[in-house]
């Protein structure tokens, strides 16, 4: 049937043992005759079809019926050599290929399937014999293929091959010496399946380092590509071996003369070539053919070649490198890198080139310099790969060049070159995979070495890679703790590596900043770096290039992310590589940009980095484990604290102390936070250096725990801390020492004082204790640190108060910060016109700043303190006398309740100082004592702050025979008594008289107005300042008084007029006052004088009006300009002294005046007007009639009422309107003028009027219903007016029962106003 293996003319006669149906009996099957084969294969009479197609057969039977053919053979193991035989027979009378390729498939499986080693042994003894015998080359080819097909499927071939067949080996060599090329491969695929496998390792030595020799010279000459392929093959088989590799490393440079026509019949027929391999050490061999092969286009050749050179260089690279460098094979290396994109190729050259970074020779003959530009394109390209590997490691000999290339020789000379490297090293750092990005964060930090920066710097490119870094920590997964525990266990071994992933970026990316923290240091120490002066001059503006911007980038960076993600990842599990990374980099910063450390040391040590340093220090450097991180932990405690104690005007001279006293200590201070206080509590004995020893630890922890404190960080309890310190000085009393450091002991005292709140109050040891302590310093100032605690520390204990305390309060007003809203002078009312009052007002109601509200504080727990700065008012210096004045004002202004009224218990220790003072003050004003000079205006001002707190509703102005009228007594005296030019004394002084006069309840006023009056002294000193005034012609404005001596002045003379008058009190001598300068000053000079000094004139003038310009006090003289030519006419004469053209100057100055808008010289100008038409009334009424019916009043009118409601419904508006209804003004009209004012009002509501604009709109109203008015109103209006009227009688008689707020004094400046004597007249 067909598909049987037999031969039907001969099979009858086969015996059927040999005979067999493989299939089941009911299919047939298949029929196979091994007899039948047997006969077929030494037959020549068969043709050479049947042959192959009885070999396939035979073939199929081995392959689907395993175990068949063995039975058959193993019935008489001669068949099975028989047939063994004649199939190796046939692989030299074979002649077409298939029919080969048919015998060495079923020899192959027919040895596998038998597993006979007598038979194996027959067939290599076969194969030997016929490689021995065969005098062709042709003839070679099957045998080797044969052999080469059983060692790779035989295993136990191959170690029969190298253990007993070393002759046939030496064949296999001998073969290789053969000029034909197919031979050569087939020796070769021999020798490759002998050393692919594990017989290698048994392979003689000889005959290994014969085939590397060989291998050499083959590979050196193939010209063919499967003679090539198995050269190349079997050199990445050897060169796995070291053995091998030395042998062809040292190989010689020299081929063996193999020559096709001259060879020599050996004694069995073999032909060898007679010049053997010879050794020369001049020059090696393989780099030379593996540079040829790099040459080549195939670029599976090149990746092997390139694996092969990593594969020598593995080995030793050290030894192997220099013949490769020699050899030029880095720049064959780097030009593969600039011409492939094979992930494979690109691989095995950065393994290549990786290994031969590891020679010096590389860079000395510049290499990297050759190859840099190459390697910077391919990683650009490699990046774009999806291959992650390839890109880890071009960037792992990016960071290897780098790291090794000398500091002479430049990589990037040129900025275009450094931006390029930059481009790749971002582009590997933004890699999703954190494996490359932790790589090109290694790379980054190699690039930042000062010799590989170009000139100019590329600061713009180094801020990029960092940004580039620091923008990845966003998406790291840094997993805390107790997600951890939370995590399923299936799930943690990927969690796991992830963050384990991501620790190794963070910790690669600590190392990348530090390495941009030193490049920044080290840029700085240089000036041509830091300048960047060959930066071109397009870039001289961008500011964003220099190294100020990449500092404040780094410190931007540092403060912002890195130090919350460092501190985030150490929250689970501290890193001691990563924390002395971390705090490496934190004392950088202190480098950088040295303006900005004061707020970051603050913010640092308020955040708690002493505490987070310390803990970290105790827990893993304690017993000298991990120094490094000690020594930077130390760096940086020692920086901040250094930084800190620059900042404090206390330590400013005990720096270098301190410094020295932390360098020694710090590194030994490895104990935990909780082990401190026992550390405080030692005694240790005596020790030699002040700086080293149980003692001056002791001493570094002080100030540690100080400067932490001092920051918010409570390292200790409070308790803790104050029983320790305590215990500590009285610890260093006992053993005799005199004093602790200065420094120390400073840190002791402000501990103390800090943490004695929840203490309960000392006994008298330990106040001797601190006593003591405090005393043994020679200087207290030196040890002052201003802090409030420290105030109520000395303060709370009358046994340190008494000793201390003016001490302290003198160091904290000097140390006080300078206010500029302490007072305003009269320039600046000036510069600011109208708005002054306003602002005075605000800075009177405005809170006082920290360091006097805690000085307030202090003087509601302890009043002595109040004795103690008026001691200094009155005692010491100016500067130190000017705070405590501040402080005790603004204790006046704050009317605190205490149990001892404040003024009465200062007025007698004032009175004291003014007693003084009086004695002092000698003939012409002059003051005997310096002290005096400095202490009596602000004694003076103290007095006029009193008046303005002491209102007179108060008892203590019941009777003026106490302490007040002492007082004014003395003031008026010292008054009298001051030179003119002592304005700093003389304007306090009168400013307090004034007040006097105005607070003065009505039956004292008598005895105090006769008293000012009877003062000479006085009267001379008020004429000095009117005859100075600015206005005077024959004054320089040097001599011309203050503008706010003047105010003072005019003041005090208008109560005094108005007094005298009065009471009729006696004028012992009058003052003589032009009051033609004062016109022409209010109509000509206004915009040149300050509103202040307007305001008083006006006053001034107001009071001389209403007493007819005719007092006793003041003598009135007049001019031309006033009053014409003489003798005066009759209204002239009835006006005099103002005369009529007095009154139009008059009249028209104040219509200007109202139009300024000013707060109080509105005030002062309409009650000055009013006091005007009542004098023109009493004089001429004609005269004021024709005032207030000018055109310009009419004009006024309309300017006024256009400036909205706030200025319609103002008091003082409103009372102008009523003057002139008063005195039946032709400018006032119903319609507009009235009718707009009670639309106003009824617009905005009665109810949100003032008191005063309520009873100036009543005034209004009723004159109003009483005036005869052109055109008159019509009866809705009528009955308006009335409606309204009503509505105010009733708002009236509700504010009624509501006590009015008591007048009181207004500060502007230096000068005190009564503002009684700005309300508004009605009369």
């Amino acid at each position: 049937m067909s598909g049987d293996v037999v031969h039907d003319k001969i099979h009858f006669r086969h015996d059927p043992k040999w005979s067999s149906r493989l299939a089941p009996a009911e299919g047939g099957g298949r029929l196979v005759c091994v007899a039948c084969v047997l006969e077929m294969m030494e037959s020549e009479d068969v043709a050479s079809v049947r042959k192959s197609y009885a070999l396939s057969g035979v073939s199929g039977v081995l392959k689907c019926s395993p175990g068949a053919m063995r039975e058959l053979l193993q019935q008489d193991h001669r068949v099975s050599m028989c047939f063994t035989a004649s199939l190796l027979g046939m692989l030299h009378t074979a002649e077409d290929t298939v029919t080969l390729e048919k015998v060495h498939q079923v020899l192959v499986q027919l040895l596998l399937e038998l597993q006979s080693e007598v038979l194996f042994r027959f067939v290599v003894d076969e194969i030997h014999k016929q490689l021995s015998d065969q005098l062709s080359v042709k003839a070679f080819w099957p045998i080797l293929h044969l052999l080469g097909t059983l060692v790779e499927a035989v295993p136990n071939v191959a170690h029969s091959l190298v253990t007993q067949y070393v002759p046939l080996l030496e064949h296999l060599c001998s073969a290789l010496l053969y000029p034909d090329e197919a031979l050569k491969a087939s020796v070769l695929y021999v020798w490759l399946k002998l050393f692919g496998g594990s017989a290698a390792q048994s392979l003689p030595v000889a005959i290994r380092d014969r085939v590397c020799i060989l291998l050499l010279q083959t590979l050196a000459n193939a010209g063919s590509p499967q003679l090539i392929k198995n050269c190349v093959g079997l050199l990445w088989l050897l060169v796995q071996l070291g053995e091998a590799v030395s042998v062809m490393m040292n190989s010689p440079d020299t081929q063996i003369a193999c020559d096709e026509n001259q060879s020599i019949h050996t004694s069995n027929g073999q032909l060898v070539c007679q010049n053997q391999e010879q050794q020369s050490l001049d020059h090696c061999r393989l780099p030379l053919i593996l540079k040829q092969l790099l040459l080549g286009g195939d670029e599976m050749l090149q990746v092997t070649s390139a694996k092969c050179i990593a594969s020598v260089l593995v080995h030793s690279p050290i030894q192997y490198s220099a013949p490769f460098i020699k050899a030029d094979v880095p720049e064959f290396l780097f030009d593969r890198l600039a011409s492939t994109k094979s992930e494979a190729l690109l691989w095995s050259v950065y393994s290549c080139l990786l290994l031969l970074t590891e020679d010096p020779l590389f860079f000395s003959q510049c290499h990297s310099v050759y190859g840099i530009e190459s390697l910077v394109r391919s990683l650009k390209e490699a990046l774009w790969l999806s291959n992650q590997g390839v890109q880890k490691q071009g960037l792992l000999l990016l960071s290897e060049i780098l790291e090794r290339q000398p500091p002479g020789v430049r990589l990037f000379p040129s900025g275009p070159g450094f931006a390029a490297v930059s481009e790749a090293v971002i582009a590997g750092v933004s890699s999703s995979c954190l494996l490359v990005a932790t790589q090109g964060a290694s790379a980054a930090s190699a690039l930042f070495r000062l010799n590989h920066q170009s000139r100019p710097v590329q600061y713009s490119e180094v801020e990029k890679l960092v940004e580039a870094v620091t923008n990845r920590f966003s998406e790291l997964p840094l997993l805390s703790y107790a997600h951890r525990r939370s995590s399923r266990s299936v799930q943690w071994s990927g969690l796991s590596s992830q963050a384990s992933r991501s620790e190794g970026f963070l910790l690669q990316a600590l190392v990348c900043f530090q390495a941009a923290c030193r490049l920044a240091e080290e840029c700085a120490s240089e000036p041509v770096l830091k300048e960047n002066s060959f930066t071109a001059p397009s870039k001289l503006n961008q500011a964003q290039d220099t190294l100020e911007s990449l500092c404040h980038s780094l410190l931007h960076c540092c403060d912002s992310i890195w130090i919350p993600t460092v501190i985030r990842m150490c929250e689970r599990a501290p890193s001691a590589q990563m924390l002395q990374h971390f705090y490496s980099i934190l004392s950088s910063q202190f480098t950088l940009l040295p303006p900005l450390m004061p707020v970051f040391a603050n913010k640092l040590a308020s955040s708690g980095f002493y505490r987070l340093a310390l803990e970290h220090k105790g827990l893993l450097c304690a017993g000298n484990r991990n120094p490094d991180l000690n020594a930077s932990c130390c760096g940086f405690l020692q920086k901040l604290s250094v930084r800190l104690l620059s900042q404090s005007d206390s330590y400013q001279y005990d720096v270098e102390e301190v410094e020295n006293l932390l360098l020694h200590n710090l590194p030994s201070l490895c104990w935990r936070l909780s082990d401190w206080p026992s550390l405080l509590r030692e005694a240790p004995g005596l020790q030699l250096c002040e700086y080293k020893g149980p003692r001056a630890t002791q001493y570094c922890v002080l100030i540690i725990l100080h400067l932490a404190l001092q920051q918010g960080d409570r390292l200790l309890p409070d308790r803790t801390v104050f029983s320790s310190v305590l215990w500590l000085l009285h610890s260093v009393q006992e053993q005799g020492v005199c004093s602790l450091p200065r420094p120390v002991l400073r840190s002791a005292i402000y501990l103390l004082a800090v943490t004695q709140d929840k203490i309960h109050s000392l006994d008298r040891a330990p106040l001797n204790c601190i006593s003591k302590a405090l005393s043994s310093c020679q200087s207290f100032s030196s040890l002052y640190i201003h802090h409030p605690a420290l105030l109520h520390f000395i303060c709370r204990y009358p046994e340190l108060a008494e000793k201390f305390g003016p001490l302290v309060l003198e160091l904290w007003l000097t140390r006080q910060t300078e206010h500029t809203d302490a007072g305003v002078s009269m320039t600046d009312v000036q510069e600011k016109g109208e708005k002054r009052e306003c602002h005075t007002e605000e800075r009177q109601d405005k809170k006082p700043d920290t360091e006097t509200a805690e000085l307030l504080s202090l003087t509601e727990k302890y009043p002595a303190v109040i004795l103690t700065l008026l001691d200094m008012l009155c005692t010491r210096e100016a500067a130190l006398a000017e705070r405590a004045l501040g402080v005790l004002e603004a204790l006046l202004r704050g009317h605190r309740d205490y149990e001892v009224d404040l003024c009465a218990k200062l007025r007698p220790a004032l009175l004291q100082a003014l007693q003084r003072f009086s004695v002092e003050i000698v003939g012409h004003g002059h003051v005997h004592t310096k002290e005096a000079v400095n202490s009596l205006p602000l004694v003076l001002k103290l007095l006029c702050a009193m008046q303005a707190s002491d209102l007179p509703l108060s008892s203590s102005y019941s009777e003026m025979d106490g302490v007040h009228f002492k007082l004014l007594y003395h003031v008026s005296n010292i008054a009298g008594k001051l030179m003119p030019t002592n304005t700093e004394s003389l304007l306090p002084a009168l400013s307090y008289l004034y007040c006097c006069l105005s607070l003065c309840p009505a039956h004292c006023t008598d005895r105090a107005v006769s008293m000012l009056l009877s003062n000479s002294g006085l009267m001379d000193q008020l004429q000095t300042v009117l005859s100075s005034s600015p206005s005077a012609p024959s004054l320089s404005p040097s001599a011309c008084p203050p503008s706010s001596l003047l105010c003072c002045s005019h003041l005090l003379l208008s109560s005094l007029i108005t007094l005298q008058r009065v009471h009729s009190a006696q004028v012992h001598k009058s003052i003589s006052w032009s009051l033609d300068t004062a016109v022409q000053r209010l109509l000509v000079q206004k915009r040149n004088t300050d509103n202040l000094l307007l305001v008083s004139c006006l006053r001034f003038l107001q009071t001389l009006l209403d007493v007819d310009l005719v007092s006793a006090v003041v003598c009135v003289s007049t001019g031309p300009v006033l009053v014409g030519p003489r003798p005066p006419g009759v209204q002239d004469g009835a006006l005099y002294p103002l005369g009529l053209r007095g009154t139009e100057c008059l009249s028209t100055a104040l219509s200007g005046l109202l139009l300024q808008k000013h707060e109080l010289l509105l005030r002062a100008s309409v009650n000055c007007l009013s006091s005007l038409l009542g004098f023109l009334q009493r004089k001429s009424h004609i005269t004021a009639k024709y005032v207030v019916c000018q055109p310009w009043t009419r004009f006024l009118l309309f300017c006024l009422l256009s400036s909205g409601d706030c200025c319609l419904l103002h008091p003082a508006i409103l009372r102008l309107i009523t003057l002139l209804l008063q005195h039946s003004s032709t400018a006032v009209r119903w319609e507009p003028d009235l009718l707009q004012v009670m639309e106003a009002v009824e617009k905005r509501g009665v109810k949100e009027l003032s008191q005063e604009a309520a009873q100036a709109l009543g005034l209004l109203l009723t004159q109003i219903h009483s005036s005869v008015l052109q055109p008159p109103p019509t009866e809705e209006h009528t009955q308006r007016v009335r409606n309204m009227m009503e509505a105010l009688s009733l708002q009236t008689q509700a504010e009624s029962c509501i006590p009015s707020l008591p007048s009181n004094i207004l500060r502007v400046g230096d000068v005190s106003v009564w503002l009684c004597d700005f309300t508004l007249t009605t009369g």
